[in-house]
């Protein structure tokens, strides 16, 4: 909820600090550096922080134990107020800090003004910011798996259906298309191992930093961290108060993720084309056109591409406002959380849509088995053919290019010769080259770890559903 202050802005105002100004700051000023509608959304964690900071003082023997209970029964109320969306802003509240303060004076009194003792808002500030990321790394995490099952349960339900595989988007060699599928399941594996790494960084409690030189308070800083879920605190104050590596990691792990994301998009916009007509997409996640009847458009695969490069954009953002800042904290910092925020969000909308997309594909195996008809897919079949029988891979490479030019002159696909037309190019050719060219049989001998090979495949979608438990079982711990 919102609230004006009065005409008497000047004595309505709560200010952190003040006093050894004469004038108050010019009204555009104070709308410039107003960041409490930004920042919002740290209010439960700032709640969070300051009851730790509670603790420390108690411990320290700055507060005795009933200001300490003073403070967190009014600290439990602004949560509630916050919990049931009663809390009242003031928009001439400086940011959330300092609105969370004002309101607590209004519960408890004066009692209020001690809980700032030992802390600045530029290691308080932190150390929501860090509490606001490891929860939303959680979340992400979370979501990705979601992608990652349904993925898995598009590659178990497609097994043994075989695709054209592409390089440079021309046909190469056949593959599964479950292989093809979990291709970005492996990606997103990747990403949650970045997610991780950023959960780590982010895992470090700041508060007790102070200002930049630290608090001379006996605070128990190892205890507040483990009060506060944190795996470690900061060892330098000057570091842990102008440290924004962790934002950038977080923002950095989710422009990968958004990478991938627009790869899978560029994916299925191409197969859902007429031109290819491998996938069909759920009508309730395309569009049509406002004036051509027939038209179905892959709009969340493209918005998801556009997307990416905002997240992008956030990633230089933090980088480019980081990169010539002195330390210790500047103000360019308060810069930080919109970069932040809007690549989670965007991280989060992206994951929940694309759930139910993948799990609502529809793939035309009947285009695809045509597809796999042409292109010449079974060229490197012939080659390896060669190899087996002596022939050096590199004169196997030429031989075989001569025989593809011929089936292109002859305007059939080089599976489709005949063993005298083999025999013809080289003696190695013996009759059985005619039955070992076939989809099945290519796919299946490429049965390295790793490769298309349909028990391969199938060991992968079981590596996955393994690999998911074992996440999912592990974010519950961290």
């Amino acid at each position: 909820m919102m609230k004006n202050a009065n005409n008497n802005k000047k004595d309505n105002v709560f200010k952190l600090w003040g006093g050894r100004f004469e004038q108050e700051p010019a009204e555009i000023v104070n709308r410039f550096t107003n960041s409490l509608f930004v920042d919002a959304r740290l209010a439960l964690y700032d709640v969070r922080g300051s009851s730790a900071q509670a603790e420390g003082l108690l411990q320290a023997g700055v507060i005795d134990p009933s200001e300490y209970n003073r403070i967190r029964k009014g600290l439990h109320r602004i949560e509630i107020e916050f919990r049931t969306k009663r809390f009242v802003f003031d928009e001439h509240d400086e940011d959330i800090h300092t609105a969370i303060e004002k309101r607590l004076y209004e519960i408890i009194g004066d009692t209020a003004y001690k809980l700032h003792t030992g802390r600045s808002r530029n290691d308080q500030v932190v150390t929501a910011f860090r509490l606001y990321v490891l929860d939303e790394i959680q979340g992400i995490i979370t979501r990705l798996l979601a992608v990652q099952s349904a993925l898995g349960a598009q590659a178990a339900r497609h097994k043994g259906v075989p695709l054209p595989g592409f390089t440079h988007l021309q046909h190469a060699q056949p593959v599964l298309l479950s292989h093809y599928l979990l291709a970005y399941a492996e990606m997103f594996n990747r990403d949650i191992e970045r997610f991780f790494h950023a959960y780590y960084a982010a895992s470090v409690m700041p508060l007790g930093s102070g200002a930049l030189a630290g608090t001379p308070y006996a605070i128990h800083r190892e205890a507040l961290a483990e009060l506060l879920g944190f795996k470690e605190i900061s060892a330098n104050s000057i570091d842990a108060v102008s440290d924004r590596d962790f934002a950038i990691d977080m923002v950095y792990a989710i422009s990968v993720l958004m990478m991938h994301f627009s790869r899978l998009s560029e994916e299925v916009i191409l197969w859902s084309t007429d031109e290819f007509g491998f996938v069909s997409l759920p009508d309730a996640f395309t569009t049509g056109s406002s004036i051509m009847p027939q038209k179905k458009n892959p709009d969340v695969a493209e918005l998801t591409r556009g997307k990416t490069g905002r997240v992008y954009g956030s990633l230089a953002n933090l980088l480019t406002m980081m990169k010539g800042l002195p330390l210790a904290y500047d103000r360019d910092m308060q810069e930080d959380k919109p970069a932040v925020f809007d690549a989670i969000d965007t991280a989060r909308t992206v994951l929940d849509v694309w759930v139910p997309l993948i799990q609502g594909l529809s793939f035309n195996t009947g285009r695809v088995q045509e597809a796999l008809s042409h292109g010449h897919l079974l060229a490197t079949d012939i080659a390896d053919y060669l190899v087996r029988r002596g022939m050096p891979f590199r004169k196997a490479h030429e031989l075989t290019g001569r025989i593809v030019l011929y089936a292109i002159k002859k305007g059939i696909d080089v599976a489709g010769l005949g063993y005298a037309e083999f025999k013809a190019f080289s003696p190695l050719f013996k009759p059985d080259i005619t039955s070992l060219l076939n989809i099945k049989t290519s796919i299946n001998s490429k049965a390295v770890y790793g490769g298309t090979a349909e028990k391969q495949v199938k060991n992968a979608i079981d590596r996955l559903e393994k690999k998911i438990r074992h996440y999912e079982s592990f974010i519950k711990k961290v």
